[in-house]
């Protein structure tokens, strides 16, 4: 009875060793094969990705990875307030060219003298439009666009549209501005007082055309 029990338990050693090692040899290949597989598949992939990669590393730079690119020795620097004023003679010359006016080839010396005097730079030309719908009704050969100095006994007229715009943007600072006039209604009040107020409305209308 002995010898058979120890028969038997040799027996079931036998088949328990055979089982593992039967399991041994049938799981080990495939985790191998997995392995080589998934290392092989990851290095495909990563040469592809390296060979494709369309990914705009300037815009969304990846750490670790150096980028180089092309740039500005400066950083260039906008103002709003340059650009306004270099736009201004513009306006004006846009403005004058719609209403077909002799002060089309001035537009840059209207804002510059106006600049000169601390005016607004629509100003003068605003005013030339109430008075001579920009110089197209004034006394033959006054270049006097702005009824500066007319009168019911005389009209004073100057050599050249140029000397016009200068002695007026500059009779405005000396003779309105510095004495305290500086409203367009207050203007009115010394420039054309006999106005029932449509001078200024006009003068205050044609500026905003220029905004």
């Amino acid at each position: 009875m002995e010898s058979n029990a120890l028969i038997k338990e040799g027996d079931f050693g036998f088949w328990k060793n055979l089982v593992l090692v039967a399991v041994f040899f049938t799981i080990t290949p495939i985790t191998i094969g997995v392995s080589l597989f998934s290392l092989f598949s990851l290095e495909k992939s990563d040469i592809f990705e390296k060979k494709f990669n369309t990914t705009n590393l300037i815009v969304s730079p990846k750490s670790g990875i150096s980028v180089y690119a092309s740039l500005p020795g400066t950083t260039p620097v906008v103002s709003s307030t340059i650009e306004y004023a270099d736009a201004r003679p513009q306006i004006v010359e846009k403005y004058l060219t719609r209403y077909n006016s002799p002060l089309v080839p001035y537009a840059n010396l209207i804002v510059q003298t106006a600049d000169q005097y601390s005016l607004d730079f629509r100003l003068i030309t605003a005013i030339a439009q109430q008075e001579s719908n920009l110089c197209k009704i004034i006394p033959p050969g006054s270049y006097n666009c702005w009824g500066w100095g007319i009168t019911s006994v005389g009209t004073l007229g100057f050599d050249s549209y140029e000397e016009g715009i200068q002695t007026v943007s500059k009779g405005l600072r000396e003779n309105y501005l510095n004495k305290g006039y500086s409203t367009i209604e207050e203007i009115m009040s010394k420039y054309t007082p006999l106005s029932n107020g449509s001078w200024a409305y006009g003068v205050g209308s044609f500026m905003e055309e220029m905004e």
